[in-house]
């Protein structure tokens, strides 16, 4: 059975993304790359809300014929372009990028089924929205975090939207030089 797992920016004091819903305030960097290829090794279907999976698809096909593409960001564009992708909307027009299926309807079922399948882990990249309405239902099983050494005193945030308490395990941790510090926790069951 795989885990559900949700990969999450967040600003140190809890924001995932600022008010504008920018991410421009993450140090990126060759060791924050190197951090979140790990992470995506794990992954064997992506899993977006609208807003993220349009900002994905906007962006990473692109890269494809870019010729000042960096080598890392070509092979990142490749996995993307052949993954499986879901995508959950109610309101996203036909899928526009290879190998992409969008879930409208029955989500919590949906998201059952598809974690019930052999293979390697779904990952909820960013969608804080998506990432709410599936930790209410109790789907997550881990959190990869990133906290990153900035507070942005408002935005968008993930943390402030949990009603319960939700008891966590932490699986591991690593301090980057740039301050990202990336925390690893698994749901407590």
């Amino acid at each position: 059975m795989r885990k559900l797992v949700l990969f999450l920016h967040l600003s140190f004091d809890g924001f995932s993304a600022a008010e504008d819903g920018g991410l421009g305030w993450i140090p990126y960097n060759e060791a924050f790359e190197k951090y979140a290829e790990k992470i995506v090794k794990t992954v064997g279907t992506p899993v977006y809300g609208r807003i993220t999976y349009e900002m994905m698809r906007s962006y990473w096909p692109t890269v494809l014929t870019n010729p000042a593409a960096s080598a890392h960001d070509r092979e990142h564009a490749l996995w993307l372009e052949d993954v499986e992708k879901i995508v959950v909307s109610t309101t996203l027009p036909e899928q526009e990028w290879n190998n992409t299926r969008v879930i409208r309807e029955d989500v919590v079922e949906e998201i059952i089924k598809l974690k019930q399948k052999e293979g390697k882990d779904l990952v909820i990249f960013g969608s804080i929205t998506l990432a709410t309405s599936l930790m209410a239902h109790g789907l997550i099983d881990e959190f990869q975090f990133t906290v990153s050494p900035v507070m942005l005193g408002k935005g968008k945030t993930f943390i402030r939207s949990i009603e319960e308490k939700v008891p966590l395990k932490l699986l591991s941790s690593e301090t980057l030089k740039s301050g990202i510090v990336g925390l690893h926790y698994a749901v407590v069951r």
